[in-house]
């Protein structure tokens, strides 16, 4: 496990790393290369759509010409103040606490704050200045949809994250009402859907706004959604962020960490020898959810049971020999659900990139996407550990819910925007 840069080099290169490279958290790193391949994935569909007179530009009115005004200096120089004092500060930081209880904190750095509030307003100053007419003019201006991805994914990953904090919470809401504060801003606990749905929702409504085609515009974003997701897993598998699954009890783990192979009764007192951690985990030592998996010859152990050493949330045991922090390994290796995931999603990516051009009815691609989304979620739920309700005697996780939900609304679209007049084509 590489719960930060800092400790994949030195695994990797055998020295002792900066110490800034603590703050490049493995997770946030991976959801960042997500963003930013799915935002190249989304403008190369919308441009082919383009190009195929699917979807056209709409024109606006900007004025040019004016100089920089007084709230946009201000609102620069205090973006460059936080980036400054908190983001840079950070790296000059010896506290050794941390990102997140820095970034919550009230300690910075007050001299990079300054400064770069100050380059950032001189900034805006020269490029308003640099393009300053005697007299401002209005001009009217085409702007395509592809030009408009980065204000999607902007809004993807504001409402995502929000809304994977807010559904997390009501997920786990005996937790949440225990400790709102540290619940709301700690940076574990995010759930998938709450952040599909959320982001969704914005982006329909930004895409009204701007008066692009809803229906070619998901259509163009489901290969991207798709493949996010499996470069997102690899931050959850890599950094161990407790999206793992249910214990594999064919195996456990010894006190250096390693996974050896069960023998008979092995499970059962490993789960007697660490109460509290099973308990806090599943709420219960009696019934511990758990399959029996033997890795097959071909397949290293750590494909059906991994015990995620040195993890970021730092549950399970303390591993012998290790010091300070990132010591802990489960003490019955788990189903390494988000490798399945990033595996899975990959090659639904395929298919839907290959189906994209066989489809012609806009709206589909979307629909498929969002029966390949529920059924891959709901089956890897299975073996998944998650927050369960008790619903007419069954007793479904709220993934399991949405993935239905999900599976019904996508199969009712295909066949009811087969119905609905296609969007103009230019």
């Amino acid at each position: 496990m590489y719960p930060n840069l800092y400790f994949f080099l030195k695994d990797t290169f055998g020295v002792e790393p900066w110490i800034w490279t603590k703050y490049i958290n493995s997770f946030g790193f991976f959801v960042a290369i997500s963003f930013i391949i799915a935002a190249i994935v989304l403008t190369r569909e919308l441009k082919r759509k383009e190009r195929d007179g699917l979807l056209f530009p709409v024109e606006e009115t900007v004025t040019v010409g004016k100089a920089a005004t007084t709230g946009e200096l201000i609102s620069n120089a205090l973006i460059g103040f936080l980036i400054g004092y908190k983001l840079l500060g950070i790296f000059f930081s010896s506290e050794g606490i941390s990102p997140q209880e820095y970034i919550f904190s009230s300690k910075g750095n007050l001299l990079l704050g300054v400064l770069l509030a100050g380059v950032f307003a001189w900034l805006k100053y020269r490029e308003k200045n640099k393009h300053k007419l005697a007299k401002p003019e209005e001009r009217k201006v085409r702007v395509w949809p592809h030009e408009r991805v980065g204000d999607v994914v902007v809004l993807a990953a504001i409402f995502g994250f929000a809304g994977a904090k807010l559904f997390d919470n009501l997920e786990n809401w005996d937790r949440f009402i225990q400790n709102p504060i540290e619940n709301l801003l700690s940076p574990s606990g995010l759930t998938f859907y709450g952040g599909l749905i959320c982001a969704t929702i914005a982006i329909l409504w930004y895409a009204r706004k701007k008066k692009i085609s809803i229906r070619h515009l998901v259509d163009a974003a489901a290969p991207a959604l798709m493949l996010a997701y499996a470069l997102g897993r690899i931050g959850c598998q890599v950094s161990g962020d407790g999206d793992w699954g249910i214990p594999n009890s064919a195996y456990v783990t010894n006190s250096s960490g390693k996974v050896i192979e069960a023998k008979p009764g092995d499970f059962e007192k490993a789960v007697q020898q660490h109460k509290a951690i099973f308990e806090g985990e599943f709420g219960t030592t009696d019934n511990v959810p758990h399959k029996a998996t033997k890795a097959p010859a071909f397949l290293p152990v750590w494909m059906v049971a991994y015990a995620y050493p040195h993890n970021v949330n730092e549950e399970g045991f303390r591993i012998a020999g290790c010091e300070g922090d990132y010591c802990m390994a489960l003490p019955v290796p788990a189903y390494p659900t988000p490798f399945y995931e990033t595996i899975m999603c990959l090659i639904l990516f395929g298919v839907l990139l290959f189906l994209r051009k066989k489809i012609p009815v806009p709206g589909q691609i979307f629909s498929v996407y969002l029966v390949f989304n529920g059924i891959e979620r709901f089956f890897i739920e299975k073996i998944r550990v998650n927050t369960q309700y008790n619903l007419f005697g069954f007793h479904p996780t709220q993934a399991e819910l949405i993935s239905t939900c999900l599976v019904i609304i996508g199969v009712a679209l295909f066949f009811w925007v087969r119905k609905m007049p296609a969007p103009v084509k230019k």
